[in-house]
């Protein structure tokens, strides 16, 4: 039986043609060889399997060739050709400096650089993973990469560029590497499998080549190992068993029990993908993929960015035309946030199990806001005006009064007032729904490509129990003494400490507010009491507006800086702080050489 060669290693390039995915670098090395502008040294850099030894043995092949065919491409036939292939090469050397780091190492191969080539024009030295080499090696390295001698050339090959001293960087030609497209990787397995007689699909093939994640070496080496799973049938079955992938199906039946709000078929097809042994964080992720092919699909301009096979970009475009792009924004949006919450929660099922039935709510959401129905959170209420009636001439005022209907505008003064909420706990009608503004929750959605509020759309909307107050609004305005209202200030801040809010009666009296036209302004030392200030800003504007009869008053927390004096605790400090009061004192001290015991 022969020897089994591994694919990666039995269809290398061997020609600045054959290699795949590189053809700016070929190109531009080709042109070098043909004009005869070659470098002293080349640095090949880029991820793993995409090429950079490759092309370095075929470059250093090409320069030496003694028949350089039209192309610019190596015989293959001559002496020094025969020799490299068989790896017999007086004038082609490669050195592993992951192996051969230190300065000793360096120093040989500056030794063996001193000697001219025995056969062909040049001597080629190729150093893999040149990262590797220590702080003294690349030192020792330079002088020698700076100025070789004509005959000598030098191409260096890592993946970590970083890695690599800018002085060395400086002295070289530098080629970046792409990742390898997913299309060029399976064309090229697909030539492969044609010359070794190997049955294929080409879904299956497209697998492969995303999984390589731009290596064409794991590619092949993936291909290798499902040949012999499937016994020379590359199959997109076999494909998904061996790699251990989830299927497209999945995730095309998932979507589609989206679409028609099916949560417990979402969670039994879950529960069947757990059961096959896969990671919730990794279901989660592909899930993201799919939503993400979906909307690329929507535009024909993005329809290139799908790396998927033509059968799995037709179903793709099924799907995506029977969903909204709104629907898959949002649900893109949630499946982002279970990913970034999976791995810290202790339930992590259960965090995939509720961004599922979120997303399977999403399609009546956003039915109810193209229909104009609005989905206020219960968080973010605002606080509405409501019209006041003002008290009749007669000792006893007429209640509050609220008499609006569902769309009708409201009624208020000229002179703005702070959005608050109602004297009377009571539940109102939902309010005319906005405009809508992306990032600014649901409002009127009017384009199936709007996004809801993702944050607050499945909290529970408040009932009439939970509303706060609302400001009371009338029409007059009467003219505010300042005695009267600090009276009237005075006042409100003894019922609140009779109601327990010691707080609010504490920073309505440490300092005196100030009324500034229909602005009242009250000092507050921190944040803390700001936030307090604000919360209890309706309950101390409807008070003031009804007993002043002023409907335009308003009320702003104002924070000031705190300048602590320390207490003198000291002789020497409670002296000085008395002379500070009475600089006599110290005069008297000195008349009489007085001293402080």
């Amino acid at each position: 039986m022969d020897n089994f060669i591994v694919s990666a290693r039995k269809y290398r390039p061997v020609t600045f043609d054959s290699v795949v995915g590189q053809r700016h670098i070929t190109n531009t090395l080709k042109n070098a060889i043909h004009n005869n502008q070659l470098a002293q040294a080349f640095l090949f850099c880029g991820p793993r399997g995409v090429g950079k030894t490759t092309c370095a043995r075929i470059l250093a092949k090409t320069i030496n060739c003694e028949q350089i065919t039209d192309k610019t491409e190596a015989c293959g036939e001559c002496a020094s050709c025969q020799s490299f292939q068989s790896g017999a090469s007086f004038s082609i050397h490669e050195l592993d400096a992951a192996s051969n780091n230190s300065v000793e190492d360096i120093r040989s191969l500056i030794e063996q650089v001193r000697i001219p080539p025995q056969t062909g024009k040049y001597k080629i030295y190729i150093i893999d993973e040149v990262h590797m080499l220590s702080q003294a090696a690349f030192n020792a390295f330079l002088k020698t990469l700076e100025e070789p001698p004509s005959y000598a050339i030098f191409i260096l090959a890592t993946t970590e560029k970083h890695k690599i001293l800018p002085t060395i960087l400086s002295r070289c030609q530098i080629f970046d590497f792409n990742r390898i497209k997913v299309e060029d990787m399976a064309n090229h397995l697909a030539s492969i499998a044609d010359k070794e007689g190997i049955s294929y699909e080409q879904d299956g093939l497209h697998v492969i080549a995303q999984k390589a994640d731009g290596g064409l070496r794991d590619a092949l080496s993936m291909f290798d190992q499902i040949v012999s799973f499937s016994d020379r049938q590359v199959t997109y079955q076999a494909v998904i068993e061996n790699l251990n992938i989830l299927d497209y199906e999945y995730y095309f039946q998932l979507l589609e029990a989206v679409v028609k709000e099916q949560a417990a078929e979402a969670l039994l097809i879950f529960d069947t993908i757990l059961n096959r042994g896969f990671d919730g964080g990794h279901f989660m992720a592909g899930l993201s993929n799919h939503l993400r092919n979906l909307l690329v699909t929507k535009e024909p301009k993005t329809l290139k960015l799908l790396e998927v096979s033509e059968n799995v970009k037709k179903r793709y475009l099924e799907q995506s035309a029977t969903i909204s792009s709104g629907l898959l924004l949002s649900a893109m949006n949630i499946a982002n946030q279970c990913e970034i919450n999976y791995r810290t929660s202790k339930n992590q099922r259960l965090q995939v199990e509720l961004a599922l039935l979120k997303m399977c709510h999403l399609s009546s959401a956003i039915k109810m806001a193209v229909q104009g129905v609005s989905v206020p959170p219960a968080t973010e209420q605002k606080k509405k005006l409501v019209d006041y009636t003002a008290p009749t001439k007669t000792e006893q005022p007429i209640p509050v009064s609220v008499a609006r209907e569902e769309a009708a505008p409201i009624k208020s003064p000229t002179i703005p007032a702070p959005a608050a909420n109602t004297v009377e706990q009571r539940t109102t009608e939902a309010a005319p729904p906005k405009p809508y503004t992306p990032g600014k929750g649901w409002g009127n959605i009017k384009s199936a490509v709007a996004v809801p509020n993702l944050q607050t759309v499945f909290e529970e909307t408040a009932t009439g129990e939970g509303e706060k107050e609302e400001l009371v609004v009338g029409s007059e305005y009467q003219d505010v003494t300042f005695n009267n209202f600090l009276g009237k200030w005075s006042t409100f801040a003894e019922k609140m400490k009779n109601e327990s809010r010691i707080t609010i009666y504490t920073i309505m009296t440490a300092s005196t507010p100030r009324l500034d036209g229909t602005v009242i302004e009250i000092d507050v030392e921190n944040m803390v009491q700001m936030e307090q200030i604000k919360e209890s800003k309706i309950d101390i504007l409807n008070y003031l507006r009804v007993e002043l009869r002023n409907f335009a008053l308003d009320l702003k927390a104002v924070q000031v800086e705190q300048t602590r004096s320390l207490k003198p605790y000291t002789s020497q400090e409670k002296y000085q702080a008395m002379a500070a009061k009475n600089p006599a004192l110290e005069t008297l001290r000195k008349t009489f050489n007085l001293g402080l015991s």
